[in-house]
């Protein structure tokens, strides 16, 4: 991984950095074809833009294409077997005296999912286990989705310095979401070689029910770039090492190769079909609203959480917690 230098920007002389995210918003604004597959099937009691839909399509697509890529290449006879973490194996090996220490540190903004999602998640990865005995499970209250990641692989100086820099403006954000509420529906396993994740997608008006007032017009996409904008705004130089149209949960990696001999691979892809049959059948949109579990607002319960340190299987320490709601 190479060095992201320097950290910081000189707001004083250096042009205004590029907001990754603006570029999704402005493709959606330029271009209103919506493709017939992502036309929606249910009824809202509040119109919907071509905005909110297609906004929706990058977040449908990316990981559509992404599960299809990795169902062809898990099931190639050609396939060299899992990417396994070596400092998640380091981690967690019993032998290692004294225990590994991960060096990396960094410096996030994550929303914690509420209640009814970690349940949701906990079900998942009971049902994984059983397919997979050797896979390691996120720890529930580990569980987080990065909304925006500001720098990674530091050492601690260097973070220190960056919250300094940051200063107040970190509990602003983090309380960001008690004004700006983006909805995700559509709880779907995503996975690759080396992890699977619980993905959600931008609120497009399911559900919306006559008089609630709710229109999904600010949506999760514009959370990041709004967390973004903030931390810019604050003189810190944001490197995230990944933008793409996703919001997703880790709840589990694969750490032992032989889960994946015979037809263990084979198995596992066939799970996950199945469990995203289910999750399709019980959680998503219908007519007549969303079902109990299969939404989130980002910011229930728990505000943004500012944190820092080796975080980068949901350690880490809590700087600041906004407030939910």
């Amino acid at each position: 991984m190479s060095a992201l230098d320097p950290i910081f920007t000189d707001t004083s002389t250096a042009s205004p950095p590029i907001n990754p995210y603006d570029a999704v918003l402005s493709a959606c604004s330029n271009d209103p074809v919506i493709p017939p597959k992502a036309q929606p099937t249910f009824r809202s009691a509040h119109p919907l833009t071509f905005f909110q839909i297609q906004i929706q399509t990058h977040y449908t697509t990316h990981r559509t294409d992404r599960n299809e890529q990795q169902h062809a290449l898990l099931l190639s006879p050609t396939f060299p077997g899992p990417t396994i973490d070596p400092t998640l194996a380091r981690l967690t090996d019993p032998a290692l005296l004294p225990p590994y220490t991960d060096p990396r540190h960094c410096l996030v903004f994550w929303a914690r999912p509420p209640t009814h999602i970690r349940t949701l998640a906990a079900k998942l990865q009971h049902a994984l286990r059983a397919t997979m005995p050797h896979l390691w499970l996120m720890p529930l209250p580990n569980l987080h989705m990065t909304a925006l990641e500001i720098t990674h692989s530091r050492s601690a100086p260097e973070i220190a310095a960056l919250l300094a820099q940051l200063g107040p403006a970190a509990a602003a954000i983090a309380n960001y979401t008690r004004a700006h509420r983006a909805r995700l529906v559509k709880p779907m396993l995503s996975y690759d070689a080396a992890a699977i994740a619980l993905s959600f997608v931008p609120a497009a008006g399911e559900g919306a029910q006559a008089g609630e007032g709710l229109d999904d017009s600010y949506t999760y996409h514009h959370l990041r770039r709004d967390l973004w904008r903030a931390s810019s705004a604050a003189g810190v130089r944001v490197a995230s090492r990944y933008v793409a149209p996703s919001a997703h949960i880790t709840v589990a990696r694969f750490l032992q190769e032989e889960d994946f001999q015979g037809d263990g691979v084979r198995a596992l892809v066939g799970k996950i079909e199945a469990l995203n049959a289910w999750l399709r059948a019980e959680y998503w949109p219908r007519e007549g609203g969303v079902p109990e579990g299969g939404e989130w607002v980002v910011g229930q319960e728990k505000g943004l959480d500012c944190r820092a340190g080796t975080l980068w299987y949901g350690g880490g320490e809590t700087l600041v917690l906004g407030e939910g709601f």
